[in-house]
């Protein structure tokens, strides 16, 4: 696969006489058995012009020629993409039999043309694949005056057989969609309001554990830019937008919460400063992180046969807890039955949840006009339960969160300068019988200071100092990992009617390793859309980089750009 991968990056390299920018986030290879057979069959392939309301749907059958459908030792996805001339950032949704797999965006690209590979690790989603069923990529993108980037896509999987030597993936006996299940569409929600689905859960069911997918968008882009409400009286009309800047992703089960997320702030590659995010993506943008749960501890409440409400929203910190328009969320429930058909049976011994998290707001607005706002807010959530399946053994499960958030912005000099600097932390852990079975402790920081150089906002420079330090475990079904991301990028935007310009710089330092020893280090540098350091180390470092950016410089990469995207809603564009 990596050597397709190769070839259709070198070939497109070729066509566009090394002009073409290679785009990439920096992020670990998949940790997977090379040395496994591996059997590649093509998903899709589409150009996504005018595509809004027109998804990619086909039908999947599951190969058989790495071993029987489900007994694979790993699973991963291919998705390369090229385009050019000018076009917005776009948001794509992987859904796969109702259950969304992954959530994406586009790079911009350059009159000169982009091209990003990303290989994902689906393993945890086998007992989908095992399955024909319907496969959908959403990628809504818009052609007309100024907008004529096209994004040409294939989507590939790889499957790695087992082996005597090389154990099947770990996973789960059955896999339940939080989604619209429309089969049309990207089937994810959008909220406000809440979205709910009723779901009938197996009655010998002994494990439940969440995954959920949420991103926010419209104008809840900039979710972190956005003023508590008392303050938005102070600030110019659309300097941004209000319900406060803290955001909190809930699943509820029969109207109880059950878990919650503070989000990643993902930064998507036409955000803000476009220039600071090419070639090199804010980490997350072809990736977004997703949030785990464990909801085991509501099994004795969902095994009497009976269908139980599952509801996704996003809450902020205002007293109505409302948000704007609007965040993408989905989820799914990956079920562990026990072997007897009896029913689960057990109680829960203790459920101590606020409904929303508790939050204070502070500020001040000074004689020279600079208002300064900070919102905190902090989660604890403590529920346990007894559980004892069919089978006769008995489990003692402790789900426990406690999160933390700071956020505090500065509009200074008649609010030409927009300051943020935010914090996210939590320890989440859940025990079965004393051993860990879910744990995330993470820590999101994230600082970005914006300055508007002219009047009418048509120039404008940014700098971004942000990192995603995360150590999971998802569940006993997928390995725990280690990550540590910093990223500092700065970048110079110029709106002008002869084209929108700028330059950027770009700097990560990110290291990964996992409880199965895979290790992968990297730094890498970009300065003006060329990289200048790129080194790895590790047990997953590549022997060959398949992109090579520094190889093939594009000077038409300082150009091409579509409007750019500030908080509060603006698109500045002349």
């Amino acid at each position: 696969m990596f050597l397709r991968s190769l070839v259709v990056v070198l070939g497109f390299l070729c066509l566009a006489k090394a002009q073409v920018l290679v785009d990439f986030q920096v992020v670990q290879p998949p940790p997977v058995p090379l040395k496994a057979r591996q059997c590649t069959v093509e998903i899709l392939q589409r150009d996504f012009a005018f595509s809004f309301g027109d998804p990619e749907i086909v039908q999947y059958t599951p190969p058989t020629d790495c071993g029987p459908a489900g007994s694979w030792a790993a699973v991963t996805l291919n998705f390369t993409v090229t385009s050019n001339g000018t076009q917005f950032d776009r948001l794509g949704i992987f859904t796969f039999q109702n259950v969304e797999i992954w959530r994406t965006s586009t790079p911009e690209p350059t009159t000169n043309g982009i091209i990003w590979t990303y290989v994902k690790d689906v393993s945890r989603y086998i007992p989908l694949f095992a399955d024909p069923g319907t496969f959908i990529l959403q990628l809504d993108n818009l052609i007309q005056t100024g907008l004529n980037g096209v994004y040409a896509t294939e989507l590939h999987a790889t499957f790695f057989e087992s082996s005597p030597t090389i154990p099947p993936a770990p996973k789960a006996d059955k896999i339940i969609p939080l989604s619209t299940l429309l089969n049309n569409t990207g089937d994810d929600a959008s909220v406000p309001p809440g979205f709910s689905i009723n779901v009938t859960i197996p009655q010998n069911t002994v494990k439940i554990f969440a995954e959920l997918y949420a991103s926010g968008n419209g104008n809840e882009e900039f979710w972190y830019f956005n003023t508590a409400n008392e303050f938005i009286p102070d600030l110019p009309s659309g300097t941004t937008f209000g319900q406060g800047p803290f955001r909190e992703v809930r699943l509820l089960v029969d109207n109880q919460v059950a878990g919650v997320a503070f989000p990643y702030a993902t930064i998507f590659t036409g955000g803000i400063v476009p220039t600071a995010w090419r070639p090199i993506t804010s980490y997350g943008a072809l990736d977004l992180p997703t949030y785990f749960l464990d909801l085991t501890p509501f099994v004795p409440l969902l095994v009497d046969g009976q269908p139980h409400t599952f509801t996704i929203d996003v809450a902020s910190a205002e007293s109505d807890h409302a948000i704007n328009q609007n965040w993408f969320v989905s989820g799914l429930l990956q079920i562990v039955t026990d072997p007897s058909p009896k029913p689960t049976v057990g109680r829960i011994t203790k459920y101590s949840v606020d409904p929303f998290a508790v939050s204070s707001t502070t500020g001040s607005v000074g004689t020279n006009g600079d208002v300064n706002v900070t919102v905190t807010a902090s989660r604890k959530i403590e529920i346990e339960s007894e559980i004892t399946s069919g089978s006769g053994e008995t489990n003692i499960v402790v789900w426990s969160q406690s999160l933390e958030y700071s956020n505090t912005q500065n509009y200074l000099q008649n609010v030409t300068i927009q300051n943020v600097f935010q914090t996210a932390t939590g320890q989440v852990l859940s025990t079965h019988n004393g051993v860990e079975a879910v744990s995330d402790s993470f820590s999101y920081p994230l600082n970005i200071n914006l300055t508007l150089l002219t009047p009418d906002g048509s120039s404008f420079d940014a700098l971004f100092d942000h990192s995603y330090v995360r150590n999971l475990l998802p569940s006993p079904l997928i390995p725990k990992s280690d990550i540590n991301n910093h990223q500092f990028a700065t970048g110079f935007f110029i709106i002008s009617s002869a084209g929108n310009s700028g330059n950027g710089t770009n700097s990560n330092v990110f290291s990964y390793s996992d409880s199965q020893g895979n290790t992968f280090n990297q730094e890498v540098n970009a300065v003006l859309n060329k990289i200048t350091l790129d080194t790895e180390s590790g047990s997953l470092a590549r022997n060959q980089k398949i992109l090579q950016p520094q190889l093939i410089p594009d000077p038409s990469a300082l150009h091409g750009f579509g409007a750019a995207r500030l908080p509060g809603g603006r698109i500045i564009h002349l």
